[in-house]
């Protein structure tokens, strides 16, 4: 996928390719606003056709229509730009709309115009993660979709949105960390779930819109030291793939039901990944049961036979693609190709019907097929960019602001102490920086500058012409506001010219000369100086966490179009920050002698390899992974007698203890059972953590659940296993539930990518409380499952 200053070149390029390959076809028809896309109850040749009665089962509607349809018809469906068929009333259709973080106009499928100027921009998606509020993200969904219905209601937007992007945040120097949930697996996957089933709906098997999980798999490089996603081989093993990569797909799938999955650019161990059947048929059909389609990544199959040169000709290629699973192609080369593959016999036609089945009964569950819009007609300009929904964007990135530093403590800020803030930086106001990449057009924006003017006057110097800071021409100017003001607060950072699609980073530290102006401020400023960040990836900023004169520091990635209200809200106390980091922030020498390209997450210290992500990394950190400060203090404790300490686990009857079953032939010594041999339905784990608010402040407190499990060398040292968000008054306390699935959060994966649950003690970490529970077998217990 594209955007930005890529997307555009991206895009460009294959607008010429349509225009080029695509002009022996018609061009396509789409519906306008009040047109049915199908099944028009206006159409008499049409409207009583057995595939436009919606009493009839999907799937027999599907097969009457397929069976009408040419070969010819059928190649010209098979692309993201599908051509109409107009003998049986079938308009064009474009694939290809995005919604990342608000209905965007990245793809082709969607404009904003006329009575849809725009559409609510959330927070990138790095910054929502960082609420760990699952309700959150999936309230977010329900949003976006609401806009994304009215928006195709007036014929301006489609119905299938290929978001979120699930992908690992593997790398800190990844270009499009912005656009994922951060590096836990447990994380992305329920965050991808969620925001999943916040935009298909919950109205049974129809469709409110159809969301897809990408970019699969092991896609975490765009383009470092001359090596670029088009080319990329990612050799994973298949430990890594089973526990890291594969985690967020899988739960993408199962959990939250998505409609599509999208494959990737690049090669996994030498095969690419849109034309390997054990990764799309008998992994992503077959294994978790997708009920949808699989799309490739804009123009993927002409990649990996014009770049990757995969296969000799085009007509193997694309029928490589179609039997590995692939049902629809984001550009013209299955359309242009798959009728030659067929008459060479290479595809049987029978092939190309199977992937036509997946994708035109998703279409049938969204209504496509029942000839007007359904229950959601009622959607439309009045539902886009209305006041709860730009509401719930303020609110979406004050839960994801983070607080690294409170020196002092200096925050929050006091409109009596505080009357004049010096506002300085290159991020100071700005507005399409606050929406990342993959955004639309938003409902309108409130800048740092003028989210603090309403708490403040404000003396404001930009400091850097941009954040390149090439130089200190500016320099002078903000150092003098910041001499003259009762507060200075920094907004600095990155934006999409630093770290973007098809732009990784080459270091974690600020860009030019921005550390050099922080610390200048920071010597000079009469108040205490506060450092706003605005980022995806992490960055190094070591020297203002040891530096005393720098008070506060705030992480605010791509907070949205209310990112500049939700900074000053959190830095003047009227919301109280509770965000945590998803992901590690490392500092530079990490980096050291680690290429992009090497996969593995697990370290080696033999070989100077220092592993990724806080599950295997060890090292010195800026900030860890979870890491976030609150203006009041929460004390947590396990409430009395919820809390088992051993927990039996039962094999599944068909198995018993065996070098198959375990790690060790010894039955009376098992170390770890195979998830695939226990009775996982009837093991968790449940207890109660009463979280106190024992501040003057009400706030709200992410509870992580991390465990560490037996020591095994090829296990992570720690890993997270639950979270939940808690809203508590000042001096009150609430009681949170905790459920940990054994099979599921429990399990490790072996180094030949087999998931068992280690026997033995398991120590759960909740804050600064330590809680242990040993898993045992069944059979050596005399008993069932156990919970004592």
């Amino acid at each position: 996928m594209a955007t930005s200053t890529p997307a555009i070149i991206k895009l460009c390029s294959l607008l010429l390719l349509l225009v080029l390959v695509w002009g022996v076809f018609e061009q396509p028809k789409t519906c306008e606003g009040g047109e049915s896309f199908a099944c028009n109850p206006k159409d008499a040749a049409t409207k009583d056709l057995p595939f436009c009665r919606a009493t009839l089962p999907v799937q027999d509607r599907v097969r009457d229509l397929l069976g009408r349809l040419t070969l010819q018809e059928k190649v010209k469906l098979l692309v993201n730009t599908a051509l109409p068929v107009p003998r049986l009333g079938i308009k064009g259709y474009e694939w290809w709309s995005e919604a990342l973080h608000g209905v965007s106009n990245v793809g082709p499928g969607t404009r904003f115009g006329g009575v849809f100027p725009g559409a609510t921009s959330f927070p990138q998606v790095i910054t929502t993660a960082a609420s760990f509020n699952a309700s959150l993200w999936e309230a977010i969904g329900r949003v976006v979709s609401d806009e994304a219905r009215a928006m195709y209601n007036g014929g301006v937007a489609g119905l299938t949105y290929w978001s979120p992007n699930v992908n690992i945040l593997r790398d800190p120097r990844w270009g499009r960390a912005q656009e994922t949930p951060g590096e836990d697996p447990t994380v992305v996957g329920r965050y991808a779930a969620s925001y999943v089933r916040g935009l298909q709906g919950d109205d049974g098997n129809r469709l409110k819109v159809a969301a897809c999980c990408k970019h699969f798999t092991a896609y975490d490089l765009d383009n470092w030291n001359g090596v670029d996603r088009f080319h990329f081989n990612a050799r994973v093993s298949k430990q890594d793939m089973e526990d890291t990569f594969d985690v967020p797909f899988r739960m993408c799938v199962k959990e939250g039901k998505v409609a599509s999955v999208m494959c990737s650019y690049n090669q996994v161990n030498g095969v690419p990944t849109c034309a390997d059947p054990n990764l799309l048929k008998k992994t992503v059909r077959g294994a978790w049961r997708l009920d949808g389609y699989i799309v490739s990544d804009c123009d993927s199959v002409g990649v990996f036979y014009n770049s990757q040169h995969y296969t000799s000709t085009p007509e193997e290629a694309a029928a490589d693609a179609i039997k590995a699973g692939l049902d629809l192609d984001c550009g013209p080369f299955l359309a242009v190709h798959s009728e030659e593959a067929v008459n060479k016999g290479l595809l049987k036609e029978v092939d190309i019907n199977n992937a036509l089945v997946n994708t035109v009964t998703v279409q049938m569950r969204l209504g496509m097929f029942d000839g007007d819009r359904g229950f959601y007609a009622r959607l439309g300009p009045k539902d886009v960019c209305s006041p709860p929904h730009q509401d719930l964007a303020l609110e979406a990135a004050e839960q994801g602001i983070v607080l690294l530093k409170n020196h002092g403590p200096s925050l929050p800020l006091s409109t009596h102490r505080h009357r004049t803030v010096a506002v300085i930086g290159p991020n100071s106001d700005v507005t399409l920086t606050m929406i990342g990449n993959y955004a639309g057009v938003a409902c309108g924006y409130t800048t740092p500058l003028q989210g603090l003017g309403n708490f403040a006057r404000t003396i404001h110097r930009k400091g850097c012409a941009d954040v390149a800071c090439a130089n200190d021409t500016l320099f002078e100017a903000a150092i003098d506001a910041s001499r003259e003001a009762d507060a200075s607060v920094l907004v600095m950072g990155l934006d999409q010219s630093i770290e973007a699609e098809f732009r990784d980073r080459a270091g974690l530290l600020l860009p030019g000369r921005q550390q050099d102006l922080i610390s200048k401020v920071a010597a000079a400023s009469k108040g205490p100086t506060i450092l706003v960040l605005m980022s995806g990836g992490s960055i190094d900023v070591s020297f203002a966490n040891n530096d005393p004169r720098i008070a506060g520091i705030v992480w605010a990635g791509y907070p949205g179009q209310a990112g500049g209200a939700a900074i000053a809200r959190v830095l003047f106390g009227v919301t109280n920050p509770g965000g945590k980091l998803p992901m590690t922030w490392y500092p530079e020498e990490y980096l050291n002698n680690l290429a992009m390209t090497s996969m593995d997450m697990r370290s080696s210290p033999s070989k100077g390899y220092p592993g990724r992500t806080y599950r295997f990394y060890r090292g010195p950190v800026v900030y860890p992974f979870g890491h976030g400060l609150s203006y009041t203090k929460f004390v947590l404790s396990i409430a009395a007698g919820t809390a088992p300490t051993v927990v039996g686990i039962q094999l599944d009857g068909r198995h018993r203890a065996s070098q198959n079953t375990t790690a060790t032939i010894d039955s009376d010594n098992v170390k770890a059972i195979r998830v695939t041999h226990a009775k996982c339905n009837r093991v968790s784990v449940g207890f109660d953590v009463d979280v106190r608010n024992v501040g003057n402040r009400d706030g709200s407190h992410a509870l992580l659940v991390f465990s560490t499990p037996p020591a095994q060398d090829w296990a992570p040292h720690k890993q997270l296993v639950t979270f939940e968000k808690v809203y508590v008054p000042a001096r009150a306390q609430r009681r949170v539930r905790i459920n940990i699935h054994v099979c599921k959060s429990l399990s490790v994966v072996d180094r030949f990518g087999i998931r068992r649950i280690p026997m033995g003690q398991h120590n759960l970490h909740i804050g600064d409380l330590m809680h242990s529970i040993s898993l045992k077998p069944a059979s050596s217990l005399g008993l069932g499952v156990i919970k004592s």
